[in-house]
């Protein structure tokens, strides 16, 4: 690590300690040339895979963009943005412990629907009905009886 005022490489750690979310380290140092102290930030980096859109075009991951989904679905629900963006981490864990560096956006978008599936019935309804491009009502209600069924059985 360069020390931000000598730019020397040589320095110890004084202080580690973990942020609140658990995800990065903060460590206090010390320049071991002119004792100048400062502060770096370790975060571990995810390496997401590339999506293979249906029409053949490859995007990043992008994390926003599922989360602007799900917000759409879950509007007007009793649904909290901590429980929203929970849901994102799975979807994103999901992806990263496939290990692919490519996987078709099929796949990531049937992750978001079961997540759904579990989380509140509406939500999921109208992101699979938007996602899975119902050609007309029938479908539709078949989608709609499947979850009835399930609710159902659920209570026997």
């Amino acid at each position: 690590m360069k020390c931000p005022s000598c730019s020397n490489l040589e320095n110890k750690v004084i202080d580690s300690r973990l942020n609140k979310e658990g995800d990065s380290t903060r460590r206090r140092r010390e320049c071991l040339s002119c004792g100048e102290r400062f502060t770096t930030y370790e975060r571990i980096e995810k390496t997401l895979p590339f999506l293979i859109k249906q029409d053949g075009r490859r995007e990043e991951f992008d994390r926003e963009k599922v989360l602007a989904g799900i917000k759409k679905a879950c509007q007007k629900r009793p649904i909290s943005i901590q429980e929203m963006e929970a849901l994102v981490d799975r979807v994103e864990q999901y992806c990263q412990e496939r290990g692919e560096k490519e996987m078709s956006a099929v796949v990531v978008g049937e992750k978001v629907v079961q997540e759904l599936y579990q989380l509140d019935d509406v939500a999921y309804v109208r992101f699979a009905s938007v996602y899975r491009s119902f050609k007309d009502v029938n479908e539709f209600m078949v989608e709609l009886k499947d979850i009835l069924k399930h609710k159902e059985d659920g209570m026997k």
